[in-house]
């Protein structure tokens, strides 16, 4: 017969390997989205990259591009890991060297989905990630990192 402590322990694994299975279902995919009115159908992760990271302010077709960020949440981080290979410590020492630098600024931050796709809408300019649930008609779907 196991000891209490083995027993306690065992437990203990199964509830954090439970959880971490569940976050992972729970967790969203992230797709970057255009106005409808934009003509673009399609972007490449790289430049999906540099538009987020200052590197171009343009889209392929050579309209200006204007991204626009989430806050802290897990879609930012899905979206900047699989789009531009960075972590959130990473995008902060980024983003600090290019602002002292006198090199550019982050996008703007919104809040969330509802935010993001409205700026969207209302500005067929704007590019921005989302929630792949949170798609509608007021935007589309440019990539599928």
């Amino acid at each position: 017969m196991k000891s209490p402590k083995t027993l306690l322990h065992c437990l203990t694994f199964t509830l954090l390997l439970a959880a971490t299975i569940a976050s992972a279902d729970a967790s969203a995919d992230v797709v970057i989205v255009v106005s409808v009115k934009n003509p673009i159908s399609s972007i490449t992760a790289e430049q999906a990259s540099k538009i987020f990271l200052g590197k171009v302010t343009t889209f392929p077709n050579g309209d200006n591009a204007i991204p626009v960020d989430q806050a802290e949440n897990a879609i930012k981080d899905e979206f900047y890991a699989k789009v531009a290979h960075k972590n959130p410590a990473q995008l902060t020492a980024y983003w600090a060297k290019i602002i002292f630098t006198g090199d550019g600024q982050p996008p703007q931050r919104l809040e969330n989905n509802i935010a993001v796709k409205k700026a969207i809408a209302n500005n067929p300019k704007t590019i921005g990630y989302i929630d792949s649930n949170a798609v509608d008609s007021s935007v589309k779907i440019v990539l599928t990192p």
